[in-house]
């Protein structure tokens, strides 16, 4: 008898231990939930007439403005957060992109360094128009440029989305939820009817992770160790893919980041050539449904998405290299793929999601930041 309930005992600690774990693997893995942010906003230097203020219009509470050029009383903050330090480079780790493998080192970018000093509100006159124009496949304003095809590579169809931008806050990012944490995650095609985007994709699902670079809008959210490639767009228009080891958030402030994603790898070299070779898994390198951006120079940039895992076949991160060199775009970079792979344009999915698609932390689009007619 009194062993009986002695086992009894056990049995009740071993269920109360096991809901215990349940309960704290809900909150802190499944339930969502805000973190705490940096909370730093980098101002923009390049103000034109597309934007009263340029940068992000809601900040985070507490948020600390410092501006892109003349650094001299700013904090220098340190890559794994917002605590004072000695300066210099901040060291981000290195060795193998768990998430795809990187060809880069920490002496490259995977772009090629823009002497054009023409600004991009300058740039490609002949590609906008005076007033609205919109077609089943292009849209074009005084500030943005998208024409948006279907094609096809081997047994693969992807979609791509080439872009320019007069003004650079109108290539956004947007938090499901509109809220910076774990666990939030809304359709792409809900949060680019929120934020009346033209075009978008998915991001880099920064929300499954607590490593990396998190920028958003101007927003320093997060700035954590990572061996993964990250790819940082500039208030000026140019973007960079590197290492997590080279990136510094000094260097991102006072080049005035716009946006930063983590995920990669690069797809380009530095100098804009193909990458054969990936230091990852074949599972991660074979053929699989992508999404992923291009960068041509300062206002011109390509999104692609890539159908898989059904009637297209997928694509192999070579062969998505061999594509966005055959584009000519100067740097490229890979995002989250697999069923989160989703275009959105005019509100509508136009490819064909892996699984029918799967809810996201994040977003890239296109989207005025002045209303037309």
């Amino acid at each position: 008898m009194k062993k009986h309930r002695v086992l009894r005992n056990i049995l009740f600690d071993l269920i109360c231990a096991g809901l215990a774990l349940v309960v704290f693997a809900l909150f802190h893995h499944v339930l969502p939930r805000p973190q705490q942010s940096m909370g730093i906003v980098i101002s923009n230097p390049y103000r034109t007439d597309a934007t009263d203020g340029g940068g992000s219009s809601a900040l985070p509470d507490g948020a600390m403005v410092l501006a892109s050029a003349g650094m001299s009383d700013a904090p220098m903050l340190s890559a794994r957060g917002g605590r004072p330090n000695n300066g210099g480079r901040g060291n981000m780790g290195g060795g193998m992109n768990g998430k795809g493998g990187s060809a880069l080192t920490d002496a490259e970018t995977g772009a090629t360094e823009e002497t054009d000093d023409t600004p991009i509100s300058e740039k490609f006159a002949d590609k906008y128009t005076d007033t609205v124009v919109v077609t089943e496949n292009s849209y074009s304003s005084p500030d943005i440029a998208i024409t948006v095809t279907e094609e096809t590579l081997g047994r693969a169809t992807y979609y791509l989305a080439d872009i320019y931008v007069r003004d650079i806050t109108c290539f956004q990012s947007a938090l499901a939820r509109n809220t910076y944490g774990s666990g939030f995650r809304d359709s792409i095609e809900d949060m680019a009817l929120l934020n009346n985007a033209l075009l978008a994709i998915n991001g880099d699902y920064y929300g499954n992770t607590s490593e990396g670079v998190v920028i958003r809008n101007g927003v320093i959210y997060r700035a954590n160790r990572t061996n993964c490639d990250v790819c940082v767009l500039y208030y000026d228009g140019s973007m960079r893919v590197m290492p997590g080891s080279s990136f510094s958030v000094e260097e991102a402030i006072s080049d005035g980041a716009w946006q930063a994603w983590t995920f990669g790898p690069a797809l380009l070299d530095n100098d804009g050539g193909a990458l054969t070779s990936f230091a990852s898994t074949g599972r991660i390198i074979a053929a699989n449904p992508r999404t992923a951006i291009g960068y041509y120079e300062p206002g011109h940039y390509c999104m692609v998405v890539v159908d898989g895992r059904g009637e297209s076949a997928g694509i192999t991160l070579p062969d998505l290299s061999e594509l966005f060199h055959d584009l000519g775009c100067t740097a490229a970079y890979n995002l989250d793929g697999g069923n989160s792979s989703i275009m959105v344009w005019n509100n509508e999915i136009i490819n064909d999601p892996s699984g029918g698609g799967r809810e996201s932390s994040d977003a890239l689009l296109i989207a005025e930041v002045k209303k037309y007619e």
